[in-house]
């Protein structure tokens, strides 16, 4: 790389992995991803960072929370290449998918207090919809409602003309909560005993603890998404 990023210093592997608590490795590893600009090399072959890196490792690890891996990785990837519309893109969208988030729990929490758990399914129920496209409305594989039914967190009936499954009202919302509690970051075993009391018990009670600590997740993304926003701006700044 130029003299661009010759922003004053020069730092080794090691000042950087050491600055992050990284290993050497995993810093080239960033680098060859892209998430790092290019470094120069001495005349012996080794690389030289400089600040500059320094300052996009940090706007990287600073992401991380926020976005996740591979979205970070993206937008460092794009800044890198003077691509900074595409960074700001990915970005959106990862503030797009926090208020999705949002809004889906919202809506589960205002399903839940609406619950009659004394409601019977019905075995002809109109409103009924089969596996694919339930599975379109929750953005998942068939596969994935097979397997949800297999653990028994969601229970659709069988077509007696056709052996089709057919999710009524009460499996759709079982459906939907599960979704969304997969999306919480819940395991398959965490989640069967919520959708079991909620069955039995109705109401938002059951679930309280796991709704708080999803608003509290949802939070802390919101906030790492700021920070993350921070460091980024420094680097920006510090490409010029």
């Amino acid at each position: 790389m130029g003299k661009n990023l010759q922003t004053g210093g020069r730092l080794r592997p090691i000042d950087l992995a050491r600055a992050h608590g990284l290993s050497t490795q995993a810093v080239r590893n960033y680098e060859e991803a892209g998430v790092l600009p290019a470094a120069d090399r001495t005349p012996s072959g080794y690389r030289a960072y400089t600040p500059l890196h320094a300052d996009a490792l940090r706007a990287f690890l600073a992401l991380l929370p926020g976005h996740g891996h591979p979205t970070a990785t993206a937008i460092m990837r794009a800044v890198n290449r003077d691509a900074a519309d595409e960074a700001f893109r990915l970005i959106d969208e990862s503030h797009a998918q926090l208020l999705d988030d949002r809004r889906t729990l919202r809506a589960v929490e205002d399903a839940l207090r609406d619950l009659d758990p004394t409601a019977a399914p019905a075995a002809s129920d109109p409103g009924g919809t089969f596996v694919g496209p339930l599975a379109r409305q929750l953005g998942i594989r068939p596969a994935t409602l097979r397997k949800w039914e297999r653990a028994g967190l969601v229970r659709p009936h069988r077509d007696p003309r056709t052996g089709y499954r057919v999710y009524d009202g009460a499996a759709v919302r079982d459906a939907r909560m599960t979704h969304q509690l997969r999306r919480g970051g819940y395991l398959l075993e965490q989640i069967a005993p919520l959708i079991e009391q909620v069955r039995s018990a109705g109401g938002v009670e059951p679930l309280e603890a796991a709704l708080d600590d999803w608003h509290r997740r949802l939070s802390a993304r919101g906030r790492a998404m700021l920070a993350g926003a921070a460091a980024l701006e420094a680097y920006l700044r510090a490409r010029g």
